[in-house]
């Protein structure tokens, strides 16, 4: 799944509530946190809006993250923490995961933070691989 851009989207293998559900599963039976689901059509709906059912979900796993937030000199990068994976629907009825790709942006900083976020987002990868439809 991994290529040059910047953002990975692809689609699901199911819909929108089941693809949310089995993401937060998957993540947490391999000891990742969700920390929060933001619902973005509730919260623009709150204010008139409405747009399809869009959840992003906040993950993060101690095991990568603390390796950049117990340094100080390193935890620049926090406002990227933690790992966000959103889940959504298009005009087209299907339902989709995007990311960013953190590997890319990793090489153009180097260092321990290019480990670390290699490592995270290999990992986001493979947690995914099952639930999405890799186009080739």
């Amino acid at each position: 799944m991994s290529d040059e851009k910047i953002f990975l989207e692809n689609e699901s293998r199911y819909g929108f509530d089941e693809t949310v559900e089995k993401i937060a599963f998957e993540f947490q039976k391999r000891s990742w946190s969700l920390s929060f689901t933001h619902d973005l059509q509730q919260t623009l709906a709150k204010h008139g809006k409405e747009v399809l059912p869009v959840k992003v979900l906040a993950l993060c796993h101690p095991k990568h993250s603390g390796h950049i937030l117990d340094k100080d000199h390193e935890r620049i990068i926090s406002s990227m923490m933690p790992c966000r994976v959103s889940v959504y629907e298009k005009s087209d009825g299907k339902t989709y995961v995007s990311r960013i790709n953190a590997s890319i942006m990793a090489k153009s900083i180097g260092g321990l933070i290019e480990t670390v976020m290699t490592n995270s987002s290999d990992e986001v990868e493979e947690i995914l691989t099952g639930l999405l439809i890799v186009n080739n």
